[in-house]
């Protein structure tokens, strides 16, 4: 437990694990030579084919419903 000025933080008992920068991460990363060619068949899904225009993408909201719903005015029951 620690006490800051926004208040007080609990983290788990024991020390502290450092965390890597994001160079130091990135570094990790290369130096590992991960074979990520497994990964070369999401390539082939079909993404690019598809039109990302906004304009026409179609509503995914529900309808609305049947019936008529009218709110009571306040003060009135």
């Amino acid at each position: 437990m620690e006490e800051r000025s926004e208040g007080i933080m609990l983290r788990p008992a024991g020390p502290c694990i450092e965390k890597l920068s994001w160079e130091a991460t990135a570094r990790e990363m290369a130096a590992a030579g991960e074979n990520w060619i497994e990964w070369d068949a999401a390539g082939t899904d079909g993404l690019e084919s598809i039109p990302w225009d906004a304009a026409k993408t179609p509503r995914v909201a529900e309808r609305k419903s049947r019936y008529d719903f009218h709110r009571r005015p306040a003060g009135k029951k």
